[in-house]
């Protein structure tokens, strides 16, 4: 049980709740993703446009899985033709394209997982809560949510989001909220000493004179390259985000080369 919680979700942020078994993390989510109302107190402020991913999926649906995404994607509002194009374009980047037929009681855990998420973000929400969503996803496709986050993010939304991995999105988090007895405190977020992981470089080309934009997702490092050419370095994990800040700038940034960071994760180029 919660009480005394007083907490404001700043656009354009990632926020990162931790906390023991059963201290009510979940319970934190439902409230702020509008599945629960609390007992006492009050949820201010407009609802802003909002998508969930609970800890358990109810798979046993009516539908095939591009059907139901169809089928959510109506309910936030999307024309029926744009809602089957995120739908395919979701299922594909989660590796589940070939699952689109497949009635939902068949999919496999994994499968109806990648469902769960693909639902969450085809509405691109401006806010986005994460309970768990990463658990029972292959590698791949945990790779392509961390990547999906950060595109929420440098699109302005905000994400709230829980997972029992320490490292998930390190880094990147803005705040860091840990439920402890019946309250919420704000801790300060781990910052890696290192560039651990993998990385890729970005190198760009704007107009003449026009600084960066501000705030590029994953504070890439800034070198010069070798043809005079501006080198962006960045974790993996936010070079979509990244291209897609630097393509809709106004005006657009353009993209050079895009390369791996040759050596072993952490290693300096």
């Amino acid at each position: 049980m919660l009480r005394g919680v007083d907490l404001g979700l700043p656009a354009r942020s990632l926020v990162r709740v931790e906390g023991a078994n059963g201290t009510g993390k979940s319970t934190l989510l439902r409230l702020l993703a509008g599945i629960d109302a609390p007992t006492e107190g009050r949820i201010t402020g407009g609802r802003p446009r909002t998508a969930y991913v609970p800890e358990r999926f109810p798979a046993a649906l009516p539908f095939t899985a591009a059907g139901y995404l169809v089928h959510l994607g109506r309910i936030h509002g999307l024309r029926a033709a744009e809602a089957a194009g995120r739908a395919e374009e979701w299922l594909t980047r989660f590796g589940a394209a070939g699952h689109a037929r497949t009635p939902m009681a068949e999919l496999s855990k994994g499968t109806s997982q990648k469902v769960a998420v693909a639902q969450a973000l085809l509405a691109e929400p401006e806010l986005l809560v994460l309970d768990e969503a990463w658990t029972g996803l292959d590698t791949e496709a945990r790779g392509a949510l961390d990547r999906a986050v950060a595109a929420r993010v440098a699109a302005g939304s905000t994400v709230v989001f829980v997972d029992h991995d320490p490292r998930r999105l390190a880094g990147a988090v803005d705040t860091v909220l840990r439920v402890e007895g019946t309250g919420l405190a704000e801790v300060p977020p781990a910052r890696p000493v290192t560039t651990a992981g993998p990385r890729v470089r970005i190198d760009v080309s704007g107009p003449p004179g026009e600084p960066l934009p501000d705030a590029l997702p994953g504070a890439p490092v800034r070198t010069a390259a070798e043809d005079g050419t501006l080198r962006l370095t960045v974790p993996a994990v936010h070079s979509d985000a990244l291209l897609g800040a630097l393509l809709t700038a106004r005006p657009p940034w353009h993209i050079m080369r895009l390369s791996a960071v040759p050596g072993t994760p952490g290693e300096a180029a």
